[in-house]
């Protein structure tokens, strides 16, 4: 399994870093919207490229004809991480298929999901791997000590 697909870790890791900030800041309880404009302004004010409500087109037909549904992705940072953001109780299966459908729309390498609403922001953070990269002959070269990218994020700024 590729364990930093197009050089995405230090750019995660800064995301993730942001996250944590917003969260200390405001705590678990609010809405998406809310942690999504703190997300804008604190990946902006660290540097970063960040488009918000990047449209993207789904590729359905239904008894032949072409669908106009769009997806929106919460955030697009550098042009390389989708980052959806949750104020959720529990992440479910489907907000794990939503992040892994964006990544294929879109091919990017790496997306963010993070969940606000819990105690300890790390608890929150899913990084998914877009699976169309992932290069199966190269699990016999992966590195043993490398992070399972499914796994809570144990980082801190």
């Amino acid at each position: 399994m590729l364990t930093n697909p197009a050089g995405a870790n230090d750019l995660t890791e800064k995301i993730i870093g942001g996250a944590i900030r917003v969260h200390r800041d405001k705590g678990p309880g609010l809405l998406e919207s809310v942690y999504l404009e703190c997300m804008l302004i604190e990946l902006q004010e660290s540097g970063l490229s960040v488009r918000q409500g990047v449209r993207v087109p789904v590729p359905l037909t239904y008894r032949g004809r072409h669908l106009r549904t769009v997806y929106e992705l919460d955030l697009l940072v550098q042009d390389r991480v989708i980052v959806e953001i949750k104020a959720v109780s529990t992440l479910a299966p489907v907000h794990k298929a939503q992040l892994l459908t964006y990544l294929k729309l879109t091919e990017r390498p790496v997306g963010l999901l993070i969940n606000f609403n819990v105690p300890v922001l790390r608890a929150g953070v899913r990084r998914l791997v877009n699976p169309a990269l992932v290069n199966r002959s190269a699990d016999a070269d992966q590195d043993p000590r490398a992070p399972d990218p499914e796994k809570p994020c144990e980082r801190s700024p």
